[in-house]
């Protein structure tokens, strides 16, 4: 049910936007990371150097409560949002979270209509998670997978944990009705690129989509470099050379994968190509931290503080006033400008916003 302090808050002529942002681009989905813990180490994201033994993490007092994110969210749904997605961090790590999923399960958007919870995971918890979540109002998930090769695997989450047990998590997410289940699987060169197919392969023939990912360079302790990325052109080239793929439409607008579908009908692929054919012009998403910061680009250096504005005794209209205002004034579109020297600037870190 919506709030009712804010039927008022939005008046709009039918169909139109709630929000559009200074480029003209609606405001359709919320990333809502609710830890920044994971229990992972991907070289791509929390490398162990940096995210190690003695590293401070967020005190709880500092993390949003679950009813502090609802309040959110529920502001957000009033002004166009239409789907949460779960993030860490490893979202899973955070206790009780099917709580939290049966507490946004009660927003709708201002037609009336279901908000879309979704959630990305690196599957570990979700033997046990899944149904639970189901149960709670959970839609689907996305599980992080780099590699069908148990080696590589444990290598790139420098934890140790097998491939077995990510498999066991799709299964069980799978079976509590989750899909379909879309499997990233971040490419680098060197690191994984030799067991891509074998990744796809593996998936063919069943419900689950795999999506390759260019390497990024997210926050600013990946060691990212342009050499280690390869084109999604050159992986559809291997793909079609291999199974034959022909290319799909978009699901709906702003959609980030560019999906193909194998000719002989066992199931589709996707691709994410934010560096060599960025999609900044159609980007919906704004990103709330575990902390309560809200960010307008995964790229970005700084985010608004609206913990501290709700502990401060702020209003509904208050924090919607402050969305309106940021949203209007959003101009990012770091991947486009990539080449233009933005290699040097601060950025957040991927594993406090969500990918």
């Amino acid at each position: 049910m919506m709030h009712p302090d804010l039927d008022d808050l939005d008046p709009r002529p039918q169909g139109e936007p709630a929000l559009v942002d200074a480029l003209g681009r609606p405001l359709h989905d919320l990333r809502i990371s609710v830890t920044d813990r994971c229990n992972f180490r991907c070289q791509y994201c929390m490398p162990k150097e940096i995210f190690g033994p003695n590293f401070a993490f967020l005190p709880r007092s500092e993390i949003l409560s679950f009813e502090e994110i609802t309040r959110l969210a529920r502001l957000f749904a009033a002004r166009g949002v239409n789907k949460f997605r779960l993030t860490g961090g490893e979202p899973t790590l955070r206790a009780e979270l099917p709580k939290l999923v049966a507490m946004l399960h009660e927003i709708e958007t201002p037609e009336g209509a279901p908000v879309e919870i979704a959630m990305t995971t690196n599957a570990t918890m979700l033997k046990h998670l899944a149904q639970p979540l189901a149960d709670a109002g959970l839609d689907r998930v996305t599980v992080s997978l780099d590699s069908i090769d148990d080696a590589t695997f444990r290598a790139m989450n420098d934890m140790d944990f097998p491939v077995a047990m990510v498999l066991e998590g799709i299964d069980a997410a799978a079976a509590a009705g989750l899909g379909p289940i879309k499997v990233n699987a971040v490419v680098r060169r060197g690191v994984n690129d030799h067991t891509l197919l074998d990744l796809a392969r593996h998936f063919r023939g069943t419900p689950h989509i795999v999506r390759f990912i260019e390497f990024m360079d997210v926050g600013t302790t990946n060691g990212w470099r342009l050499d280690e990325v390869i084109p999604a052109a050159d992986l559809v080239a291997q793909l079609d050379a291999e199974f034959g793929l022909e290319p799909l439409e978009a699901n709906y607008a702003g959609e980030v994968a560019r999906r193909y579908r194998y000719r002989d009908g066992a199931g589709e692929v996707g691709f994410i190509t934010s560096v060599t054919q960025p999609f900044c012009g159609t980007c919906t998403r704004a990103r709330l931290s575990a902390d309560g910061s809200i960010y307008t680009c995964l790229f970005a250096a700084g985010g608004t503080d609206f913990r501290s504005a709700m502990r401060d005794g702020a209003s509904d209209e208050e924090l919607g006033a402050m969305i309106d205002a940021l949203w209007r004034a959003r101009t990012d579109r770091y991947s486009e400008l990539r080449t233009q020297a933005t290699g040097d600037l601060q950025r957040v870190e991927m594993s406090f916003i969500g990918g």
